[in-house]
């Protein structure tokens, strides 16, 4: 507490504990910060990999797809049909 000064004395003691609460809590409040911002980037990098695989399904059932097709085509339709084109 400073003696010398025209300021009251109860007014230097409450900025003198304000500004010790703002620095106590500094480093609890960066910590904070630091959870937050690593939550959020792995929330994103969940995100990014949701939606490749979301991708990646969609290629794959399109692979099936044609797989099938080609099977089809090549035994005469499945159903004892003759196969390929359908005009003769």
């Amino acid at each position: 507490m400073a003696d010398n000064t025209p300021v009251n004395a109860q007014i230097t003691d409450a900025v003198t504990q304000t500004n010790v609460k703002v620095l106590g809590e500094a480093p609890a409040q960066a910590m904070g910060l630091v959870y937050q911002t690593m939550a959020h980037s792995i929330s994103l990098s969940m995100q990014n990999a949701m939606q490749t695989q979301g991708g990646l399904q969609q290629i794959g059932n399109a692979v099936t797809s044609s797989a099938c097709r080609m099977i089809l085509d090549s035994t005469g339709g499945g159903m004892g049909g003759k196969g390929g084109d359908s005009t003769s």
